[in-house]
């Protein structure tokens, strides 16, 4: 695949560059950097995020401690994988078939205990400053941004792709999920899950500008572009950098719903019932397979938050368990994410496309060693465990450790930054090549360093 960006003069007069007001010479330099960044040739053509929204316990997925202190004990087992030697939790018995594909990290670590800058760290790999307020220029880029950054563009087929929803905590929508100081061109395209799936759930706090229902009618459609005309002629009062925004996302769409095969990938209904089965009939399951379809017809990169079903219950289906833990990750989470996990490795490598697909398995953090008031497990970001599938990743391996209790790395301890910079070396990008800000400042785009995971 051809990595390097190819830029029209309208492009750059019209882009976020070109509206920061960067000179010709700073321009160039970023464009110099991109050509650097992509010179590696990759191991994956395509890269699949799937986050683990509310912080994954260690203890209950690829970490068990059955030699735990009694106050921190698990009430879960542990099960053999396929890999000598190596144990998953009980409950995820679909995944632990498919060790030998996949590595598994036990050794991340950072200081950030909140959502928030959990969020923001796992996304961007730094730690955030001045707050991590969404939508805010400033804040640095995700590593989906990034990952979009260096694809070649394709009418039609955005560089990068979310799903199903933005990331947010107590109603507020939280910073390291977009493109921060790359511009609004880099924020990967939001899309729901489509009409007609058996999630139903209303999901808030979308962008309206990148939230790309493509599943309409041609006359539907038409309507939808005169109200964004009247919406642009309010926001075109606001300034250039607004404008450019709108009609930035609203071309794409116009171009995905007209001519894109990724239209065509977006409709379930088209899959085989007994594969949208395998996933499973939850908000997690059908993402992953939607995730898996774009993929297939040229999306390079595509992000999607894990959860059962709608995130508006309370929590009571994301990872965030510090109440009653093991019976929501035993009667929900854990089975919800185990079956669609596993439906989306075994129909990569059927498909033969696992070897050009990277699989990355994030959270924002663990849960701690020792199970509260409730019966469950707080925000732990000392020790937590992560993995990665196909896209050149050498399965059936564990690095680094944690102590009995998974309290902290005990060997090979790494970052989120480290994580970042492995994603890259598979995707073919320099993780140390510079790119420069709206401002013209130059930044490298990772701190950390690979994982010898290849």
């Amino acid at each position: 695949m051809n990595h390097h960006l190819h830029y029209s003069r309208r492009q750059i007069l019209q882009s976020s560059v070109g509206l920061a007001g960067l000179t010709l010479p700073s321009w160039m330099q970023m464009q110099a950097a991109t050509e650097q960044a992509v010179a590696a040739a990759p191991s994956a053509k395509s890269c699949i995020v799937l986050f683990l929204w509310g912080g994954l316990a260690q203890q209950e997925s690829f970490d068990p401690k059955p030699d735990a202190q009694s106050e921190y004990k698990s009430r879960f087992g542990e099960i053999p994988t396929a890999t000598p030697g190596v144990h998953f939790c009980e409950y995820l018995p679909l995944l632990a078939k498919h060790s030998e594909k996949m590595a598994i990290v036990r050794s991340v670590h950072h200081t950030q205990g909140a959502h928030s800058s959990g969020l923001y760290k796992s996304m961007t790999g730094r730690d955030p400053i001045g707050g991590t307020r969404a939508r805010n220029r400033a804040n640095w880029p995700s590593m989906t941004s990034f990952l979009g950054r260096f694809q070649e563009r394709t009418a039609g087929v955005p560089n990068a792709i979310r799903m199903p929803h933005t990331m947010y905590d107590n109603g507020a929508l939280m910073a390291g999920d977009d493109g921060g100081w790359l511009g609004s061109d880099y924020d990967p395209v939001m899309l729901r899950i489509p009409d007609g799936t058996p999630y139903q759930g209303t999901i808030r706090h979308t962008e309206p500008a990148l939230d790309l229902t493509l599943g309409v009618k041609s006359d539907r459609f038409k309507k939808r572009l005169l109200m964004l005309d009247q919406i642009e002629r309010r926001l075109t009062a606001n300034g250039a950098a607004e404008y450019h925004e709108l009609d930035h996302f609203r071309q794409m769409a116009a171009d995905m719903l007209v001519s894109s095969p990724v239209k065509e990938a977006y409709d379930l209904s088209q899959e085989d019932p007994r594969l949208r089965a395998m996933y499973g009939d939850h908000m997690g399951g059908q993402g992953m397979l939607l995730a898996r379809r774009l993929t297939e017809v040229g999306v390079p990169v595509v992000q999607v938050v894990c959860a059962a079903e709608d995130l508006q219950g309370g929590y009571s289906d994301t990872f965030d368990t510090h109440h009653n833990h093991f019976p929501k990750m035993k009667d929900r989470l854990l089975p919800v994410f185990d079956q669609a996990a596993s439906a989306l490795l075994t129909d990569l490598d059927q498909r033969g496309q696992l070897d050009e697909t990277l699989v990355v398995f994030l959270t924002e953090f663990g849960r701690t060693p020792k199970i509260n008031g409730k019966g469950g497990r707080d925000h732990h970001p000392a020790v937590y465990s992560v993995a990665f599938a196909g896209g050149g990743i050498q399965g059936g391996q564990i690095y680094g450790s944690s102590d009995k209790n998974a309290a902290l790395p005990t060997s090979k301890a790494c970052t989120p930054a480290d994580l970042h910079a492995t994603v890259y070396k598979a995707m073919g990008i320099d993780h140390r090549a510079e790119l420069h800000d709206r401002e013209g400042r130059p930044f490298i785009i990772c701190e950390g360093n690979p994982l010898p995971l290849f």
